[in-house]
């Protein structure tokens, strides 16, 4: 038996650090620093109506989510240093034995965001649909995307 279920939203959070560098900026943002990043990632989708399925209720199994931006996001950034690539003379002391990376782009949170979006709806089966990534650089401080934002 089938149902006809509606579209439902499940979110999944993450938290990992990263220091980063801002070049150009004037302010405390310009020397090296790292924050306790907060992600949530919303996905939305239709439950399997199917009842003989085992994903039966799911949008998307959460550790499948966790699974994607483990792979994709965070163990490429968690306690590591982002820098823009063209900063890499900036900062000679920064050895092999550092954790580096590099961005086409300056390291701010909302690049960093757009950056994460990008990367996790390339890894989303083709019926979840990424709706919303806010990333938490501070308890006070964030920025998000929204799918209806950038449809």
């Amino acid at each position: 038996m089938s149902l006809s279920l509606p579209t439902i939203r499940i979110t999944k959070k993450f938290e990992f650090e990263l220091s980063h560098a801002l070049t150009g900026y004037n302010g405390a943002c310009h020397n090296i620093h790292g924050h306790t990043y907060k992600l949530s990632v919303t996905v939305s989708g239709t439950p399997v109506s199917d009842q003989s399925d085992p994903m039966y209720g799911m949008v998307m199994d959460f550790a499948r989510i966790k699974a994607i931006v483990r792979e994709n996001v965070i163990d490429h950034l968690d306690h590591a240093l982002a820098l823009n690539a063209s900063d890499a003379e900036r900062f000679p002391g920064i050895d092999r034995s550092t954790r580096v990376v590099y961005f086409p782009f300056a390291p701010t949170c909302e690049m960093i965001l757009f950056h994460i979006c990008t990367t996790i709806s390339a890894h989303l089966p083709v019926q979840v649909i990424l709706q919303t990534v806010r990333l938490e650089e501070t308890s006070t401080s964030y920025a998000e995307w929204h799918y209806e934002d950038n449809k």
